[in-house]
């Protein structure tokens, strides 16, 4: 039976932010549909976590497009041949153009589905290191798929790229996640956990995310490496 609801694309890691913000994006009335990417990043746990919270928030159907993204950039989120199993600060998290590729497939499949809506989960804790994460570059994007697709140009259908959490902390976002129903020991955010699956506790992203839950006064659900 054909459905009322708008639809809505959400590019969904696994993560605490993603996982809000599918469940936002199902809250707010979207049928969801979700896309993940396999690109040799350490961290692939976070694809069973994403495929679970697509299960659990009734996503319509889930894509995980793989990627070759082998030593991309030499980019520790990436695994190559040389790719050490411990994570250190000094280390080079950025993959060049990552979510400039992630939202080209999610504009081709918004295009396919007759969507108007992507969903992609960036917030300000990634400016600084991630240019790709930032409000002006959402907004070209969004001025991009006005011009680089059929639907734009006809101007029958004008594609937005929603980035509700780009404002926000950590603790809010986990907040939000947690009036939204979000179970986040079913989340991942390690940079490289180890071959056990357990966060390491160290890298950037443990840490904002243990201090996110600090600041609400909880402990985080996940099991981290001693």
């Amino acid at each position: 039976m054909p459905t009322s609801s708008p639809k809505a694309i959400i590019l969904l890691s696994g993560g605490v932010d993603s996982t809000t913000l599918l469940a936002l994006a199902k809250h707010q009335g979207f049928d969801v549909y979700t896309l993940s990417f396999a690109y040799n990043q350490c961290n692939s746990t976070e694809l069973t976590y994403a495929k679970r919270a697509s299960e659990l928030f009734g996503a319509i159907q889930h894509l995980c497009i793989p990627i070759q993204f082998h030593n991309w950039g030499h980019s520790t989120l990436v695994q190559s041949p040389r790719s050490s199993s411990h994570y250190t600060p000094e280390v080079n998290t950025y993959v060049p153009a990552r979510n400039t590729i992630f939202l080209s497939y999610a504009l081709a499949w918004a295009e396919i589905l007759q969507s108007n809506h992507i969903f992609i989960g960036v917030n300000a804790l990634d400016y600084t290191d991630y240019p790709d994460c930032r409000p002006s570059f959402i907004s070209a994007f969004e001025q991009l798929a006005r011009v680089a697709t059929e639907a734009g140009v006809k101007k029958d259908r004008q594609i937005e790229i929603h980035a509700p959490l780009i404002e926000m902390e950590k603790a809010a976002i986990i907040q939000l996640g947690l009036s939204l129903g979000v179970d986040f020991s079913q989340t991942q955010s390690c940079y490289q956990p180890n071959p056990q699956h357990i966060a390491c506790g160290q890298c950037d992203s443990c840490k904002i995310r243990l201090a996110g839950f600090a600041q609400l006064k909880m402990q985080d659900p996940i099991a981290y490496q001693t």
